[in-house]
């Protein structure tokens, strides 16, 4: 039995599905059949039961899979160490953030990182800010950026930088030359939202419900997935959101989005990781360096989590 035959069958497990693990795993589908076979022929010991199109795992398969998740954390564990002992002159930190974070706020971190340690590979994934959670707790992900609150025992939450929602309406709005907007004002014009599940949609409800707005008030005309998208129906004209100052200054300068002059609470931008899984040297550095730009303390806040 290998490692890569365990990283196989668990690819497989998961997905439920040879094809689509293959895929992931950037092997033939017929590579992908043999390591499962192998392993089953080893051990005389049926791990799937083939029903139609679909797989799905046999009892052995299910007692056989927590096994070999936790040799496969264990190896990604030694494997950690000895890159710590490389000095950073290699290993690979992967990340994942949430839409905001990710466009707009943590590339200039990845490339000072990266010129620091140009032996260190950075692969980043985007989600929303549960997902992100999900996949920092899942062990997919060394380190997490989100601008959503995270409520997890799993997770080591700090703050990283400040960030504030503006209120934005396109050019043509009926509000684009009003000088004044009261909440009462709101529900009085149909909105362009992101999804439930994404930090933005999270503090502009909490937002609301400050100013003394039920969410469900609002005429939410479009729920989309990406800021862009968000971005660009407000600038068509499909309604007002609530954005990242970040996402929407460009857009303001060039005078194709209107800022209106209500004001939310500032929210903050957090890095999250798992309490319980090693803390590499990399991880430690890439924290030192989005810490050099707050003023909460977060650098010391990296340095105490280091092992002895």
């Amino acid at each position: 039995m290998t490692l890569e035959q365990l990283r196989i069958f668990v690819a497989v497990a998961e997905r439920e599905h040879v094809t689509r693990a293959a895929r992931d795993l950037n092997l033939t589908q017929s590579a992908t059949s043999a390591a499962i076979s192998a392993l089953e022929a080893r051990h005389a010991t049926k791990l799937f039961d083939r029903v139609g199109r679909r797989i799905e795992l046999t009892e052995a398969g299910r007692l056989f899979l927590v096994e070999a998740r936790a040799v496969l954390a264990r190896a990604a564990s030694a494997e950690a160490v000895l890159a710590d002992l490389a000095g950073l002159k290699r290993g690979s930190l992967l990340l994942a953030a949430s839409q905001t974070v990710a466009n707009y706020w943590l590339p200039p971190f990845m490339h000072r990182f990266q010129t620091l340690y140009p032996g260190i590979s950075l692969k980043l994934t985007i989600g929303n800010t549960e997902q992100v959670a999900a996949s920092v707790r899942g062990g997919f992900s060394d380190l997490g950026f989100v601008e959503g609150e995270i409520d997890d025992a799993a997770l080591m939450v700090t703050p990283a930088a400040e960030d504030e929602l503006v209120l934005v309406i396109g050019a043509g709005h009926a509000w684009a030359n009003r000088t004044e907007i009261a909440p009462a004002d709101l529900p009085g014009t149909r909105w362009v939202l992101r999804e439930p599940g994404s930090g933005t949609r999270a503090v502009f409800e909490e937002a609301l419900e400050g100013l003394g707005i039920a969410p469900a008030e609002l005429d939410v005309a479009l729920e989309l997935s990406s800021n862009e998208a968000v971005r660009t129906a407000v600038i068509a004209g499909a309604g007002a959101t609530a954005m990242s100052r970040f996402v929407t200054e460009a857009a303001v300068a060039a005078g194709r989005l209107v800022q209106m002059p209500l004001s939310f609470p500032k929210r903050r931008f957090l890095a999250i990781r798992h309490k319980e899984r090693h803390l590499t040297r990399a991880q430690a550095e890439f924290l030192d360096l989005i810490g050099q730009d707050t003023p909460n303390g977060k650098k010391r806040v990296a340095r105490k989590s280091l092992p002895d």
